[in-house]
């Protein structure tokens, strides 16, 4: 029985023409979500109440203050899972462990192996269970990996625990992208994303590591890193599992009415709630959407410096000459740099709709400068090359301010999880190709390194380029349709195609962001 089911029904609820209505829609060939089955046996004094301007900014606040922190935290504590293998090197992991050769560039990528390996059948797994439940289970089963990392020493169980590791966080990205679109219009969404998809998993990796490597214990730093990082991960799974619903249907912390306006705010996205129930049409109709590959290939392109990165930035800076304490300390302002300038993209992208893509290829142009720059310029000065370095981290504001448009542009709540595990996916591939550009041959100064990346990120701008020219064309495609706009509806018409579970293609109504 789904919560929706279980919800005590007031007088109003039991009317028979509510009851008719809400039998209605479930035996419909449109299998409405849980947010139309709420609605259809919603007491009409709640229903059919205004909603008033400060109704609406008050929920927002509240569910701002709730989510935002439950997303962005988990979020950096994924990242910093990944971040803390680079500063581990320079505290003596590699020595530890027996890594030679180019094993270190495979610990990087191995843990995007099994993020590869989970990211489909996590996908259909986060349609399937309570979000609620799952995800809480997985970042318990992050802390054990976590902690197991500490306690390996050779390049077989570093790997082992690497890859299992990259299994369980491999729903981290997805969890969060549906529950963005489940609780925040398509305005809103890109200032959040830039929020809870930040970059101050640095800050937190730099600050923790410098604490450590002041330590005099009998554990080796790099092993202490890991047993405070799961001592931290198995907290935070019991706040997971406590606070984060499984739709704003299930918000154990909204009335009625405050569900009610949650789901009239994020009707007008016109995408849909949650459907328990695969629908392989929409999986097809994902597939052979040229739009699917090109945002897919885009998250593969602008990751593989985020994979790069991620593993050798410590070693990056190590090699400039400084020795760990320091590195350890210049790596915080790389967060912090990332977090403001994805930031300031993002609030741009929310303020002006029909310039995204736009805004993307104009952010794309400050990392591949800095690739550049890091390629060409004189290795001598370490400090000069320090500015390059820390303008590279603006990568991040392309990819955050793409994150967001598959699920504004994607109705059908199994498309919606289908193009979710493909644009993850790229984000996988990418994460792995990424370690491999940064060749153990090919230190301290990695100039061939730098050529990948900037090679990525122009194939990344092609790509997003497209993606942007065909949602246009589509849309002025439907606007001829239909006599230059979509047609007037009631608002009992738009709630029952907002949350009909009927694809993009299907609502000729949609339009695409871009």
């Amino acid at each position: 029985m789904s919560e929706v089911e279980k919800r005590p029904p007031s007088a109003d609820d039991a009317a028979p023409a509510l009851e008719s209505q809400r039998s209605e829609l479930i035996s419909s060939g449109a299998r409405p979500d849980v947010a139309a089955l709420f609605l259809a046996t919603l007491s009409p004094e709640i229903r059919d109440q205004p909603i008033t301007p400060e109704e609406s900014r008050k929920l927002l606040w509240k569910i701002d203050l709730i989510l935002i922190p439950l997303l962005s935290i988990s979020v950096i504590i994924a990242a910093v899972d990944k971040v803390i293998i680079s500063n581990a090197a320079i505290y003596g992991m590699r020595q530890d462990t027996g890594l030679v050769g180019d094993q270190f560039s495979w610990i990087g990528s191995i843990f995007y192996f099994g993020f590869l390996i989970a990211e489909w059948p996590g996908n259909v797994l986060i349609q399937k269970l309570p979000i609620r439940t799952f995800y809480g289970a997985t970042v318990l089963c992050w802390a054990g990996l976590t902690f197991a990392t500490g306690g390996t020493s050779n390049f077989a169980g570093l790997a082992s625990v690497r890859f299992l590791m990259g299994i369980f966080e491999s729903i981290v990205f997805p969890v969060c992208t549906l529950v963005t679109a489940m609780w925040w219009t398509t305005s809103e969404q890109p200032i959040r994303v830039a929020i809870w998809f930040n970059t101050l998993s640095s800050v937190i990796t730099g600050l923790l590591s410098y604490g450590i490597g002041h330590t005099h214990t009998s554990v080796a730093p790099w092993r202490l890193l890991f047993y405070v990082l799961g001592a931290i991960t198995t907290v935070w799974a019991v706040i997971i599992y406590t606070f984060l619903p499984s739709s704003p249907v299930e918000a154990w912390w909204l009335n009625d009415r405050e569900i009610f306006i949650c789901l009239e705010r994020v009707r007008k996205s016109n995408t849909g709630m949650e459907d328990k129930n695969i629908k392989w049409y929409q999986v097809k109709e994902c597939l052979l959407d040229p739009k699917s590959w090109l945002i897919s290939i885009f998250a593969c392109a602008v990751n593989i410096p985020n994979g790069a990165l991620v593993t050798f930035a410590a070693l990056i800076v190590n090699g400039l000459g400084f020795d760990p304490l320091t590195t350890t300390l210049l790596g915080v302002p790389t967060g912090v740099l990332g977090t403001i300038v994805s930031l300031i993209f993002n609030f741009a992208a929310g303020r002006l709709p029909g310039y995204r893509v736009v805004l993307i290829l104009i952010a794309i142009i400050l990392p591949a400068l800095s690739a550049i720059l890091l390629w060409q310029l004189p290795q001598g000065n370490k400090v000069a090359l320090l500015g390059p370095y820390y303008l590279f981290y603006s990568y991040w504001a392309p990819y955050t301010m793409c994150t967001s448009l598959p699920m504004a542009n994607t109705s059908g709540h199994t498309k919606k999880v289908t193009l979710n595990a493909m644009f993850f996916l790229g984000y996988c591939i990418g994460n792995i190709l990424g370690p491999q550009v940064f060749r153990a041959n090919d230190a301290p100064t990695y100039h061939k390194g730098y050529i990948g990346l900037l090679a990525s990120l122009i194939v990344g701008a092609i790509c997003i380029s497209i993606y942007g020219i065909l949602c246009k064309l589509e849309n002025h495609r439907r606007d001829k349709l239909q006599g230059g706009g979509p047609p007037p509806q009631t608002d009992e018409e738009k709630r029952l195609e907002a949350f009909s579970d009927k694809t993009d293609q299907e609502k000729l109504n949609f339009r695409y962001s871009y």
